[in-house]
């Protein structure tokens, strides 16, 4: 397993980590101060700076941009309402061309609207999926599919398990690939083997740390910052790089009462060094 100590270029800051704080000319800039070369993008804050200026931006910065965030959200009920859904993921895909990105992130999407067809709603995201790729492959952009932890099946994502994501992508081909986030998957007996079948076939996009925190005060927006919960992160990356990942370990923080709260430089530094003694 790589020390991470001593590849500081391996650090991916995902803008959510610090997106209260910082704008995306503010995360560039602190990226510079603070010895930081990959970030990945929210698509609000490329759209609050304009696609050309962001894009130029980044590249002027010398950054890499390791996943732009994101896309997917498949549930609908109609007809036009799959068809608008699929417009703004294309155009998502065309936001992460333009920013270098390497793969963007997709969820699934939790159940329509009065809907309990859980079945269904796993069918739309198939067809979903199938329906971007067309335009991800004209692109030239992999789409990251990320399983979420099963607490967001009903709302944001009923894709919740590994052997699910890796399913998805057998079933739809080339182009499409997981990230595998701690958050998110630390609990399954099944993630060494489902690991180890995505690293086998070449999938795995990406690598997304921060730790569950007990308690936990909110289920989207109180994660912790590595070290401060209760997942075993170099269990995970040991099972990720022995698949054969060799990106970047990009930290995403959703953390409303706390890490939010704090000055953006500071947030950085505790990054940093969790990223080298703790991950």
């Amino acid at each position: 397993m790589r020390d991470l100590s001593k590849h500081p270029e391996l650090l991916s800051i995902n803008h959510a980590t610090v997106r209260m704080q910082c704008t995306l000319p503010q995360l560039v800039d602190l990226c510079a101060r603070k010895g930081v070369r990959a970030i990945a993008t929210w698509r609000d804050k490329i759209a609050d700076h304009g696609i050309e200026a962001s894009a130029r931006l980044i590249r002027d910065a010398g950054l890499r941009v390791t996943g732009h965030c994101r896309a997917g959200l498949f549930a609908a009920n109609t007809a036009e309402e799959r068809k608008a859904i699929l417009a703004e993921n294309c155009r998502a895909l065309d936001e992460a061309a333009a920013v270098g990105a390497e793969s963007l992130c997709v969820i699934g999407g939790g159940l329509p609207k009065g809907s309990r067809d859980i079945a269904g709603a796993h069918e739309q995201v198939r067809d979903g999926l199938a329906a971007m790729l067309e335009h991800a492959r004209r692109v030239g952009v992999k789409i990251g599919l990320e399983p979420l932890h099963p607490m967001y099946a009903a709302d944001r994502a009923c894709v919740n398990t590994m052997k699910h994501a890796n399913d998805l992508c057998d079933a739809l081909g080339p182009g499409i690939g997981i990230l595998v986030d701690v958050y998110h998957v630390w609990w399954d007996p099944e993630l060494p083997a489902e690991i180890a079948r995505a690293g086998r076939a070449g999938r795995i996009l990406g690598f997304h740390v921060c730790d569950w925190l007990v308690p936990m005060r909110d289920m989207l927006l109180d994660r912790g910052m590595m070290g401060d919960g209760v997942i075993d992160i170099p269990r995970i990356r040991g099972l990720v790089e022995g698949a054969g990942y060799r990106g970047s370990v990009e930290v995403e923080i959703f953390s409303a009462e706390n890490w939010w709260k704090r000055d953006a430089g500071e947030v950085f530094d505790v990054c940093k060094q969790r990223y080298a003694t703790v991950c």
